[in-house]
């Protein structure tokens, strides 16, 4: 029988392949019966098997299986079984390794855990596999300004920025400088600089796991991959010859920030010195450069302003005693987080930043701009020194009389003996400028004749600027206006006295500076006030008169008539606007009303508890809503099982100018909570727009060609990473030039989603010739018909943000273009149709 063994194969094939359709069957059915119990982890399980078995079914349950992974993935999550949730997608993305929704997904969960750059990696590759998919695009519009920031666009397009290092280290390469380290490369654009400068062996770190991957793809695109050992590290983790075989004899970073040194500048090249440069350099010009060290940049001068800016002012210190008739104690100080007093986390930023040409309003100098000090890169000891030298005192005298609301540093950064670029407010550069506001002063005003001083230190590589007092000559002595003494004999007997109180006294309330600037808005509180008093009013009215009715009935009826008071049940009012909010406050001015804030932290809690007290309301008007929840993402609820709410007031539009996630989703939830005749504040807001040319907004969102990048192929892959829209823009200060009237653009009715429309088409009249580039749009919010609130107003704490053109369009006056608005998950869309 010499075929008896074929056969007998053959049987056992037909048998197992028999079984695997088998098991496959039930598999599919088990799965499904599991959906339709929602046993999501069961039904993974099963479609797992399935797709192990038959690949061939991919295709066929591609759709069922997605949702089973989201579902099981959200459940995971919810048990906050993490490993097992990011063990599913690897599996999902074994089985489907190009399938969007599956990397969008698992984007989405890397993302909420705060792991932004492997969500851009994601996001991203979403988007390359379906650019039409509208979920991905918004994700990774969403993540690209964390992992790519706005910044490389500007520096990348600066091409005198670009054109000064190119030549500083061309010309340590033809001094004998023959290996580079590059660290911090970012895009890569000094380690090309080096290797077409003719170095033989040239390295680049980054930590950034997106730049990293944009710089290798950046350098293969410029035929220089092979070229520059580009490793994925923070330079403190290099090690030789682990990873590069020997010191280095030039090290080129910009690891500067607007402070020169919040990037760790100091640390990085201590280590440099310390384990991968060459000893430096002697002075005697004896040996070849070859072998010794040297850094680019070789060191900077950093330089100092006191101004006067309202600007900076209105964002970091309350300038208000009353707001809308609510008095603002005496005992609460507001600081913005740069304050330095109450900063418990030494490593937090001591500073701002402003571009301050760019600051609305201006600024005014009233003092000579000082030298704060030197810092030499070249020099490892005094580089060690800047964490443990002394603080240095600096007066510097005063110029012009005016109000001292900041200390403005930039620096000179000297590439080497032979250029040098600086950050001044009064030079064309990519730097912002860093701002160190004054707070906790009892007086800000100067004049001629006093000066300021303050003491300069570096500590947890931050320049920091503390101890700024004033100091006014009076009879011949300098006697200085110091800070707030807090513990002054005054306070303390005026805080034993108020023991019975309140033992918040001195209450010292760190808000960020937009809630700052909001504090500072008059028109936003009395246009609140108004609303708010217009609804309590109508409502009050209505349950008095329905308590007269009654009462009245019950007289007739013969009932006790001693009792001839009637108590109104109180209103209810929720403020779920996001961050600090005084609104609750203003509407208890109306009582009697019960009215709810959603602040979250506990200093803020406290110091809406001491300015109700101070506004003498009884204790039970202000309440905390999230001390009466177990879910805090549950929010919107009735105020108790037989109530509704009066008032419920929401965020609508975020400072940076958008639109807050998820707006219309909690509008429909609160119309339903809402008692007869109640409003949710802000009731509509319509979102207007104009078309512009500016290109100052192009040079912010995309780099121009090859140009500023002196004939290197980056901008295709940073551009990438750019976002259709610019946001935190000051129109006011924005240069451009109007092409067009403003148009309404699109209406969000929170009160009556029947008028709502997700899209439109708006016709435009172009006014002016030249290119459009941009769309800038802000919204007018109406709490009623009469009140409305403009974002684009001088005193709005709001900014604006603008929709940037893939391509500018030519027009002439009398031309017609159409906007095709799009509003679809909080997000909205613009383009632009000829």
């Amino acid at each position: 029988m010499p075929n008896s063994k074929r056969r007998s194969r053959h049987r056992r094939n037909v048998g197992q392949e028999a079984g695997r359709r088998e098991l496959v069957s039930r598999s599919l059915q088990s799965a499904q019966h599991c959906l339709e119990n929602q046993d999501f982890g069961t039904a993974y399980a099963h479609y797992l098997l399935v797709l192990n078995l038959a690949p061939e079914l991919k295709n066929d349950v591609k759709e069922t299986f997605q949702y089973t992974l989201c579902k099981w993935a959200e459940e995971l999550n919810s048990l906050t079984r993490f490993q097992d949730l990011f063990d599913c997608y690897e599996h999902a993305l074994e089985l489907f390794p190009n399938d969007e929704v599956i990397c969008n997904s698992m984007g989405e969960h890397l993302f909420r855990m705060g792991f932004r750059d492997e969500a851009a990696a994601y996001f991203h590759k979403a988007v390359k596999l379906n650019p039409d998919f509208p979920d991905a695009k918004e994700n990774f519009y969403r993540v690209a300004n964390w992992v790519v920031e706005r910044w490389h666009f500007i520096m990348l397009n600066d091409a005198n920025r670009n054109l000064l290092y190119q030549k500083a280290i061309e010309k340590a390469v033809c001094s004998g400088c023959r290996s580079v380290l590059d660290i911090g490369t970012g895009t890569g654009i000094l380690s090309m600089f080096a290797k077409k400068a003719g170095a033989p062996s040239v390295y680049a770190c980054e930590l950034s796991k997106t730049m990293y991957e944009l710089a290798c793809e950046v350098l293969g695109a410029n035929n220089l991959d092979g070229e520059i050992k580009l490793l994925h590290m923070k330079s403190l983790d290099i090690e030789i010859p682990k990873h590069i075989p020997e010191r280095v004899s030039l090290v080129v970073t910009e690891t500067v920030d607007s402070g020169l040194f919040g990037e760790g500048i100091v640390e990085s090249l201590i280590h440099a010195w310390e384990h991968l440069l060459l000893p430096p350099k002697p002075n005697d010009g004896t040996v070849n450069a070859e072998n010794y060290g040297k850094v680019i940049p070789a060191g900077a001068i950093v330089w100092g302003m006191a101004v006067e800016c309202g600007e900076i002012r209105r964002h970091h210190r309350v300038g208000a005693k009353e707001i809308a008739s609510v008095c603002l104690p005496e005992t609460l100080d507001f600081h913005s987080p740069v304050y330095a007093s109450i900063n418990s986390d030494e490593s937090l930023e001591p500073y701002t930043t402003e571009k301050l040409s760019r600051v609305p309003g201006g600024y005014t100098a009233l003092t000579e701009h000082f030298q704060i000090l030197t810092a030499n890169f070249n020099n490892l000891q005094e580089l060690k020194s800047f964490a443990t030298r002394k603080p240095s005192k600096i007066n510097m005298p005063v110029i012009k009389a005016g109000i001292l609301d900041a200390i403005v540093v930039w620096f000179t950064l000297q590439l080497d003996d032979e250029h040098t670029l600086s950050t001044s407010p009064s030079e064309d550069t990519c730097w912002e400028q860093a701002v160190y506001p004054v707070q906790g002063l009892l007086d800000y005003s100067l004049r001629s004749g006093d000066s300021v001083a303050m003491e300069i230190s570096c500590q947890d590589c931050y320049l920091r600027i503390q101890k700024i007092s004033l100091v006014t000559s009076e009879y011949g002595m300098d006697v200085e206006r110091n800070f707030k003494e807090k513990n002054s004999e005054a306070e303390l007997c005026s805080a034993l006295a108020s023991l019975q109180t309140t033992n918040a006294l001195g209450q010292e309330c760190m808000l960020e500076s937009t809630e700052i600037a909001l504090l500072n808005n008059r028109r936003y509180h009395e246009c609140f006030k108004a609303a708010i008093g217009k609804v309590l009013s109508s409502l009050s009215l209505r349950e008095h008169s329905m308590d007269v009715d009654s009462h009245s009935n019950e007289l007739n009826l013969g009932k006790n008539q001693s009792n001839n008071s009637v108590t109104p049940d109180p209103l209810y009012v929720l403020d779920v606007s996001e961050g600090f909010s005084i609104l609750p406050v203003i509407a208890g001015k109306f009582g009697p009303v019960k009215a709810y804030s959603s602040v979250e932290k506990d200093h803020h809690q406290v110091a809406l508890s001491l300015i109700s007290e101070a506004n003498k309301f009884p204790k039970e008007t202000l309440e905390f809503w999230l001390n009466h929840l177990q879910d805090e993402n549950m929010v919107l609820q009735r105020p108790k099982s037989d109530k509704l709410w009066s008032i419920i007031i929401l965020d609508v539009i975020e400072t940076s100018g958008l639109i807050q996630q998820d707006v219309m989703e909690k509008a429909a939830i609160s119309r339903c909570l809402l008692h007869s005749g109640g409003k949710i504040f802000p009731q509509h807001v319509k979102m207007y727009g104009m078309l512009v040319e500016s290109r100052s907004l192009l040079l912010e969102t995309t780099v121009q060609g090859t140009d500023p990048t002196l004939g290197f192929n980056i901008a295709p892959f940073i551009n990438q990473f750019k976002v259709p829209v610019r946001v935190f823009l000051d129109m006011s200060t924005l240069p451009h030039t109007p092409l067009s009237k403003s148009v309404e653009l699109l209406r969000m009715d929170l009160m009556n989603p029947y008028l709502n429309c997700s899209s439109r088409e708006v016709k435009v009249e172009v006014c002016k010739a030249g290119h459009v580039t941009g769309i800038p749009f802000w919204y007018h919010v109406y709490l009623d018909e009469d009140t409305v609130l403009d974002t684009s107003s001088k005193s709005s704490h709001w900014k604006q943000a603008a929709i940037v053109l893939d391509k500018p369009i030519q027009v002439q006056a009398g031309d017609e273009l159409v906007l095709s608005v799009q509003y679809r998950n909080s997000n909205v869309s613009i383009t632009v149709k000829q």
